[in-house]
């Protein structure tokens, strides 16, 4: 029999939220990428578009580097900049196992500094949620 794995879904990511309305907003996603359910999220300075947030100023990309939104679903943005619904104010409660970090970020420490910077937006991130 074959095996079904089930996508994350949105109830996955999202386990508080006091109203959608207020704490999401549409952004435009920097084209390039593909940007999976749970993708951290900073916002470039000079254009306003949104990416994976890095661990450090990416060169052409300054801002980013700080996390600003978490995104509600999976975009593709391969072809170029692209839509999408992050939550971006809270207060929201994520479970930290939904997040999707930059290959950037991948030491405990990085982590830990991007789940502090989306708790200044009141994104709270909890273990066990």
């Amino acid at each position: 029999m074959p095996v079904l794995v089930a996508t994350p879904t949105l109830g996955d990511l999202l386990k508080y939220e006091l109203n959608a309305g207020y704490c999401r907003e549409t952004v435009i996603l920097k084209g390039g990428a593909s940007y999976p359910l749970g993708a951290v999220l900073g916002k470039i300075t000079a254009t306003a578009k949104y990416r994976l947030s890095p661990a450090a100023a990416v060169v052409g990309d300054e801002g980013a580097e700080t996390a600003v939104a978490v995104l509600t679903q999976a975009v593709d943005a391969g072809a170029g900049d692209a839509i999408g619904v992050a939550v971006a104010r809270g207060p929201v409660i994520l479970s930290e196992a939904a997040l999707a970090f930059d290959a950037s970020v991948d030491q405990a420490a990085e982590k830990d500094a991007k789940k502090a910077q989306l708790s200044q937006a009141g994104l709270v991130v909890r273990a066990a949620a």
